[in-house]
């Protein structure tokens, strides 16, 4: 999401760094078209017409015109307004004792309401809390059946009743069953429909009255752009939001809908869903999506999301590895799939400030990294201690079985070497360092970046020394 935006706003700041004073008239400029950016990507034409006086008015007010870098302060007071215009934001859920905590999620079906159900419920899971699912939704078929299977897949019990049409009596019901069995969260999933009807609307409304929740999330698709902010509205009006969990986040959706439904509706986007998986959801915090949308990172999600991902323990012997530079095929794997639990290299890298401009127009094809996996795991346990003894025939032998060129696997065992001295560098260094260190030399990997160019500078070097040759011949 926000791709298009952060590159057209990319380009508009890099038009202003060219310059080392500007005037009124180029501020106008800027803001037409930093306007037009916001419409393309689907916000709302009030609130990208409100955005762009603020943020104008702030321009001239905050001696733009007098500095050496109009683009830099630019960039600060935008982020500045990005923040305002989608928060604040407090992500935290207020737990009531004692419990149960009661959270009421709505939403239109194909929304990933059910979904999301299980990923609230496995977020709760690491913050130490007992979750219990009601199975509300009584309209679609094998919501149910779904919504048991996720809390299978996490270890969260699911109250249902099947056959009945009540779904009141089946949220009132599941309550009570919370306070028997000591759960202390209740996250009841109700139904949907395919559009916004008065029957949802009063069976919403009526278990919103029996069940008095604690919070109310209004589950949307970001890819339905201002549909959505619309749908937050009408859902506000009846049910009184206490925040909007936004899904598809990781999508090519333009995101008007995460910029506009705080503005239109008054109420804050919670969650995001930023994958498939049931891992793939995050708090919103406004300056750090304001941040990814300018193309300055966002290094505390991705450090959050490292701290999940990888153990202390496993933390501490990898560095000794490293330092010791015994660092082998085996622990490389074990780092890639640690990694991929993370989201993809390319969005990982966009987190890491910086990491964009230096990467350019480069793309991380993740395709590339599961080749490279397939490919150790061809390997013998003696091959990933000892990538050297790889001779030709096991070469054949590795990429038979991994489905690759025997010429990925000789990539593979070139850079090695190489990323062993380049980890042996890296122990002691902070996290964003390594991060950037890791990220570039993955992608040097994958795409065989490292060969390539040591072949090319071979190459170069025979041209320049058949010049040189001809050079003397003509002197003689």
């Amino acid at each position: 999401m926000f791709d298009a935006l952060t590159d057209r706003l990319g380009g508009i700041f890099k038009g202003l760094r060219g310059r080392g004073k500007i005037t009124e008239e180029n501020v106008a400029e800027v803001m037409r078209e930093i306007r037009t950016a916001l419409l393309e990507a689907d916000v709302s034409l009030d609130v990208a017409k409100d955005f762009c006086e603020e943020v104008g008015k702030k321009a001239i007010g905050a001696e733009v015109l007098n500095t050496l870098k109009p683009a830099d302060v630019m960039v600060k007071i935008v982020h500045t307004e990005l923040c305002a215009l989608m928060g604040p934001v407090d992500p935290r859920i207020p737990f009531v004792t004692p419990g149960p905590t009661v959270l009421l999620m709505a939403g239109l079906q194909g929304s990933g309401k059910t979904t999301t159900c299980g990923k609230l419920a496995k977020l709760l899971l690491s913050r130490a809390k007992r979750p219990l699912m009601v199975a509300a939704d009584l309209k679609r078929p094998a919501a149910i059946d779904q919504l048991e299977v996720l809390g299978q897949q996490i270890d969260v019990p699911v109250y249902t009743e099947r056959g009945h049409e009540n779904a009141v009596k089946v949220c009132r019901n599941g309550i009570k069953e919370a306070r028997k069995t000591d759960r202390d969260v209740v996250i009841l999933d109700t139904a949907g429909r395919l559009a916004i009807d008065q029957a949802l609307m009063d069976e919403l409304a009526k278990v919103a009255g029996a069940t008095n929740p604690h919070q109310v999330y209004l589950v949307l698709d970001a890819m339905t752009g201002q549909d959505a902010v619309h749908t937050a509205k009408v859902f506000n009006e009846r049910l009184e939001l206490d925040g909007v969990i936004l899904t598809k986040f990781d999508s090519d959706t333009r995101g008007g809908a995460a910029l506009s439904v705080k503005r239109v509706t008054g109420k804050p986007i919670k969650f995001l869903g930023v994958g498939e998986k049931l891992e793939n959801i995050e708090e919103f915090h406004p300056e750090r999506v304001a941040g990814r949308i300018l193309g300055m990172g966002d290094i505390l999600t991705l450090v959050e999301q490292a701290q999940r991902n990888f153990d202390q323990e496993e933390a501490e012997k990898l560095e000794k590895k490293m330092a010791s530079g015994s660092f082998s095929l085996d622990d490389f794997l074990l780092q890639i799939k640690k990694m991929k639990q993370m989201g993809s290299m390319k969005d990982i890298m966009k987190k890491i400030p910086g990491m964009g401009d230096m990467m350019g127009d480069a793309e991380m094809d993740d395709g590339e990294i599961v080749r490279m996996e397939a490919a150790i795991q061809s390997m013998t346990p003696r091959e990933r201690q000892n990538p050297k003894m790889i001779d030709t025939s096991r070469r054949r032998r590795i990429a038979k079985g991994a489905g690759i060129d025997p010429s990925d696997v000789s990539q593979l065992v070139k850079s090695f070497e190489p990323m062993r001295d380049m980890m042996k560098a890296m122990s002691g260094q902070s996290f964003m360092q390594r991060m950037r260190m890791g990220t570039q030399f993955s992608q040097m990997m994958a795409g065989g970046g490292m060969p390539k160019l040591k072949q090319k500078a071979s190459a170069s070097k025979r041209i320049l020394n058949k010049k040189d040759k001809r050079k003397k011949r003509r002197r003689r």
